[in-house]
């Protein structure tokens, strides 16, 4: 590996791409994405930037959540190839300096794991304990229901042993218990199994539920911090450079203390910060991002947040009012089939109308804001949705290659893919793919490219201060961040119409703007003049580079 061992914190500048193998590309046809064929694309996430994959579960499952729902943590499943597959694939990645983490479902299993049938056999199974029971299905009546589309309890009926399991998610996805130090320990040798094979981490799935008790809501308790701080005392003393991604989706008053005093997880997805971006796009104001912002800044600096703007979820609704909730539906979800629990669940491109210069912009701010920034396989390239399928597969259908049959997923038989691909007029293959898009100077994924370069020759938006500028323009959102000897200003117009906003660069006199995209120098800052006034288009952006004359 040609990894700089000297670099735990290498999550802190990289780019990180998140995509279902089953997703991505089929060697095998037939009809579902391998590791043979994402070992075949690593070219493709090279070219694009991309520093680190994450994986969707892709362990044993019977698939009743998308592998969520998992029978055996140390099995792959057969549709994605073997554990050689795996690592020919993650070998050929680290050859490319391409990091790989996957996601640790510590939450649950499946209801068709061994431990979960053994413990249906008898009250007095050996692993009974494993999970947690009840005679009745009055306890934790704090607990809200999650998937609230589906569920009417957290509790499901065990017909043979006649008592209630918990569940915070689906029925079949009985709730694992850690107050039982054996499946700590059980969980410990499944996460070290993974390391030892070479893998760089884990996206930590549903991290604030681990733990019940009696009259409070059985999220974020303190049992659970203590025990990922345990999990990374024990990560840390046995290997090197791995990382830990809390997905915490709370307020930041619950989510900022996943990352302990920088020995807990390394990183947290923000999400409190994803869903006010989009809301500051329909209000055109840049209140709800810098009220974030400012509930979210101080972490430990050796912690950094994980940005996203779309994922394999819906886009939560749970953190904002019910006006505002109101609101987001109303500009984004206008069909309820958009609707899933209290959240939209589309693509980035859809949400955005299909406008490059929204898709553009928003993208602006993943990469400049404070954090590492996420893609969703097909971002970027604008692909789009379809949300007539169940749940939240509309978001999950496989990747545009080429207009080729299947879109270049799969030589298979339409009939036999995982998923029907996008084939609607406006984001269907024939005119949403790779290829195209290659061959196009000026497709979305060539700037996507550009930007992210970009991105990476300034290590400022990575590691880099955050100062809010004041502007009286409320429909732009502008700020100054610095790094050693590096500062950079970036504007963005959050409205759907030219806006002029004044800056007011006193501080900076004596430096040069310089435009970070085409090195282009614009002007010198200079006295006697403090006010400086930048006209920008419709959800457009600048990123300058202060550099001393």
């Amino acid at each position: 590996m040609k990894f700089d061992e000297t670099s735990p914190d290498w999550f802190k500048d990289a780019i990180f791409y998140e995509l279902p193998v089953k997703a991505f590309l089929d060697s095998t046809n037939d009809g579902i994405g391998d590791f043979e064929g994402l070992l075949q694309k690593l070219d493709y996430l090279e070219d694009l930037g991309i520093d680190c994959i994450w994986l969707l579960p892709f362990y044993q499952s019977p698939h009743k959540d998308d592998g969520y729902d998992i029978s055996d943590f140390y099995k792959i499943h057969t549709s994605y190839g073997s554990l050689r597959n795996f690592k020919r694939f993650l070998k050929a990645a680290h050859k490319k300096n391409i990091r790989v983490i996957t996601d640790l479902v510590m939450n649950h299993t499946s209801d068709q794991h061994s431990w979960f049938k053994e413990a249906c056999t008898s009250k007095n199974s050996e692993k009974r304990n494993y999970y947690t029971w009840s005679d009745t299905n009055e306890k934790y009546k704090d607990a809200r229901i999650i998937f609230t589309d589906t569920e009417t309890s957290n509790w499901a009926w065990e017909k043979n042993t006649q008592q209630y399991y918990w569940h915070r998610f689906f029925s079949h996805q009985p709730d694992l218990n850690y107050r039982n130090k054996k499946v700590q320990k059980e969980m410990f040798k499944i996460i070290s199994f993974w390391l030892e094979m070479g893998l760089d981490g884990f996206r930590c799935d549903a991290v604030p539920y681990l733990f019940e008790d009696e009259s409070t809501n059985c999220e974020n308790l303190p049992e659970t911090h203590e025990l990922f701080k345990d999990i990374r005392k024990k990560i840390d003393n046995k290997f090197k450079n791995k990382i830990l991604l809390a997905e915490a989706n709370q307020a930041p008053i619950n989510a900022i203390p996943y990352f302990g005093q920088g020995n807990e997880f390394h990183m947290a997805f923000n999400f409190p910060l994803m869903t006010r971006i989009f809301l500051a796009l329909t209000k055109e104001s840049n209140k709800p991002i810098i009220d974030i912002l400012e509930e979210t800044a101080n972490i430990p600096t050796e912690c950094q947040w994980g940005l996203f703007l779309r994922n394999h979820d819906e886009l939560t609704l749970e953190m904002v009012t019910e006006e505002d909730r109101d609101y987001m539906y109303k500009e984004y979800a206008k069909h309820p089939k958009m609707r899933c629990n209290i959240g939209i669940r589309r693509r980035l491109a859809p949400l955005a109308d299909g406008e490059r210069e929204t898709i553009e912009l928003l993208n602006s701010l993943l990469f400049t804001l404070p954090g590492s920034p996420i893609i969703y396989y097909g971002d970027e390239i604008g692909m789009g949705d379809n949300i007539y399928l169940g749940d939240r597969n509309g978001v999950r259908t496989p990747m545009q290659w080429t207009n080729d049959r299947n879109a270049g997923f799969s030589r298979a038989d339409y009939s036999e893919l995982y998923s029907p691909v996008i084939a609607d007029p406006i984001y269907g293959y024939q005119a949403i793919n790779v290829e195209a898009q290659s061959r196009l100077p000026s497709s979305l994924l060539n700037w996507m490219k550009k930007m992210i370069k970009t991105r990476k020759k300034h290590k400022v938006f990575g590691r880099g201060s955050m100062e809010i500028l004041k502007v009286k323009n409320i429909k732009c959102l502008c700020y100054i961040r610095k790094y050693l000897d590096e500062i950079a200003l970036i504007i963005n117009n959050l409205a759907k119409t030219t806006q002029v906003v004044e800056i007011d660069l006193t501080e900076y006199i004596g430096y040069k703007l310089i435009d970070m995209v085409s090195e282009n120098e614009l002007f010198q800052i200079h006295e006697g003049k403090k006010i400086y006034y930048f006209t920008i288009p419709q959800h457009g952006y600048y990123w300058f580079k202060l550099v001393l004359a």
